[in-house]
């Protein structure tokens, strides 16, 4: 095979999904760098993949990224993968990725499923505009609040309840879908307003959020009071920014609220 970096997508549950020209890069690359050597075993024993495996995983990654370049550079053909889904998104691979890039080595992609496009057109949500977040993080979701297209977040299940919750508390007026176990035997997507899936049973699996894009309409000023009523405890120059998240509108006009309460 032709020297370089093969970045190869892997399958996000269903084993069918594997591509035959994935199998064939990683039976014929000099050296796989798997994000855990366990997981990408049970792969490699299915598809008869006997090629060298090395560990590249989130806590050695910026350790060992200097040695496979040096590799690379030296002639061999190296693929990455993570334990499911495409490297780099949410997973390992993107340091090796910007260090191949940088010396100038030829990076080639493999494709192959990702949990969030999968889920987004799941969702039935607008896909022409939309922002993949990562993981759900509670502290960022008001500033996240301020893009008004559809949302995309990673979450675990035994948080999935708190963080419909604070969805339910920030995002009242966006539905949301959860999608869980993509690809699997218990593939299930749930659409409703946050406030209204709250006291579902908790999900189960591997976990994507989609957040609709925000209504058109703005909010009516006794609706935006119904939240000042909500954060006037705070500081004003907290709860102006605060407010501003939540409504859409601008921290100007937020502060203006919020004096005049």
């Amino acid at each position: 095979m032709q020297s370089g970096l093969y970045i190869v997508g892997t399958p996000i549950g269903n084993l069918a999904d594997m591509s035959s020209r994935a199998v064939d890069v990683l039976q014929n690359v000099d050296l796989i760098a798997a994000e855990d050597t366990r997981v990408f075993g049970k792969l490699a024993r299915h598809f008869n993949i006997k090629t060298k495996v090395i560990s590249c995983h989130e806590h050695n990654e910026r350790e060992i990224v200097d040695s496979l370049v040096q590799k690379i550079q030296s002639g061999l053909a190296i693929a990455t993968v993570s334990d499911a889904g495409m490297p780099g998104i949410s997973d390992p691979g993107f340091r090796l990725i910007r260090a191949a890039r940088k010396a100038q080595l030829p990076v080639f992609v493999v494709p192959g499923p990702t949990a969030a496009v999968s889920a987004l057109v799941l969702s039935g949500f607008p896909t022409d505009r939309f922002t993949f977040c990562g993981f759900f993080d509670e502290k960022k979701v008001r500033e996240d609040n301020k893009i008004r297209h559809t949302i995309i977040y990673y979450e675990s299940p035994n948080r999935i309840i708190d963080t419909i919750k604070t969805l339910a508390s920030v995002m009242p007026e966006r539905q949301i879908a959860i999608v869980r176990e993509i690809t699997k035997m218990y593939e299930e997507t749930i659409i409703g307003y946050p406030s209204d899936l709250v006291n579902i049973e908790p999900p189960r699996g591997e976990i994507v959020i989609v957040v609709a894009p925000a209504p058109d309409k703005k909010m009516s000023d006794e609706e935006i009071s119904e939240i000042v009523n909500d954060i006037v405890s705070s500081s004003t120059k907290s709860a102006a920014a605060d407010l501003a998240a939540r409504t859409g509108i601008s921290k100007k006009e937020a502060y203006k609220k919020l004096v005049n309460k």
